[in-house]
């Protein structure tokens, strides 16, 4: 972990000397693993660096992600005095049978716990991920499981349809025939459910898979990290394995830790926003950057605005994309947006269950 963190700020430095100026950061976002398991002085290492090397706002979000079982009393108050203000648990069920599916190590005793420790340290925005569309699961299991949420009162929640990605268990017993198949229809039914319950719980489904409360005046509690990659705005990817986007450049990083640190300490200086982990940088030209930010059709509300469209590419939204805008209306697939955005396009609620159907359209 030491060898790590070391290369992890090298590589903070070496992106915030080669940018030419000192970047705004308004969003921190420990991700991508376990890093609830660093050392709480490492996680203040990492954020003194960032500090010092960006202009970090004063009402910074940094969240951290964390797995239930790997938390208690001493490390949540230690992280939040070191400046982590939003924790994401990974939840994912409430079940025993499915999270031994999922081979998690917690139980839901560890997660009602570490919501209670998260409270007494100081933490008041909290997200709980969750996942339906398991093999096997019901819609009364899956009902069970969102009662479950809402009774533990977080700020945020993430709801998100099980995949089944290459090289992970799930495939290969899934390919063996060793799984229930998956029944689509039953998870449309698990999604709209939920996103009724929780209208009525109180909170408002602002994203595809994501739902909070409201916060000061009346906007919902949303997680300002992701509002970045669904704005298509830029954000620096950091550490093994990591995304960027700056400079209408898309980058990724190295996957494996050790050769993260390997060419951390061995590498040059690289012009922004390379560093020496940088595996592939890819120029994004305007028709890629046009249908990245149709991807802000994941918001459900906001949608896109035709005002911003038009402000990055000099051309309405109807002029680039008005055959397919219009195709998918009469489908029932997207709408006008109402209120102050009225010449925004969003997906409809049935959008909302076939969005990839529709992102196909403009990517």
């Amino acid at each position: 972990m030491p060898a790590y963190v070391d290369a992890l700020v090298a590589e903070a430095r070496q992106l915030a000397a080669s940018a030419g100026e000192r970047l705004p950061v308004h969003t921190i976002f420990f991700g991508g693993g376990t890093p609830s398991l660093l050392p709480v002085e490492a996680v203040k290492q990492i954020l003194d660096v960032l500090r010092i090397a960006y202009s970090v706002s004063d009402d910074v979000e940094i969240t951290l992600e964390a797995n239930p079982g790997t938390l208690n009393q001493e490390r949540l108050a230690g992280l939040h005095q070191a400046g982590a203000n939003r924790l994401s648990l990974g939840v994912q069920s409430a079940n025993p049978e499915e999270l031994r599916l999922l081979e998690r190590q917690h139980d839901f005793e560890d997660v009602i716990q570490a919501v209670m420790w998260a409270r007494q340290a100081g933490f008041d925005n909290l997200n709980l991920d969750w996942i339906y569309g398991l093999p096997g699961q019901s819609l009364e299991t899956w009902q069970r499981n969102i009662e479950l949420a809402i009774d533990l009162n977080p700020e945020h929640l993430s709801l998100y349809a099980l995949s089944i990605e290459h090289g992970t268990p799930f495939k290969e017993m899934s390919s063996r025939g060793l799984l229930p198949a998956m029944n689509a229809d039953l998870a449309a039914d698990m999604y709209e459910w939920a996103s009724s319950r929780l209208e009525i719980a109180g909170y408002q489904q602002y994203e595809i898979s994501n739902w909070a409360k409201a916060g000061m005046g009346g906007q919902p509690l949303a997680c300002r990290h992701n509002l970045q990659y669904w704005r298509s705005l830029p954000a620096l990817g950091l550490g093994a394995g990591a995304h960027g986007f700056a400079g209408d450049f898309r980058t990724a990083n190295v996957l494996a830790p050790a050769a993260y640190i390997k060419r951390m300490k061995e590498g040059d200086d690289f012009e922004f926003p390379r560093t020496p982990a940088t595996v592939t940088i890819e120029k994004v030209d305007e028709r890629r950057a046009m249908g990245d930010m149709m991807m802000g059709l994941r918001l459900v509300d906001e949608g896109v605005p035709n005002h911003v469209f038009a402000d990055k590419f000099g051309r309405d939204l109807d002029e680039v994309y008005g055959p397919q805008i219009d195709r998918l209306r009469d489908l029932g697939l997207l709408e006008l947006a109402n209120g102050f955005q009225k010449n925004a396009i969003r997906l409809t609620k049935r959008g909302r269950l076939l969005g990839n159907q529709v992102f196909i359209e403009f990517i």
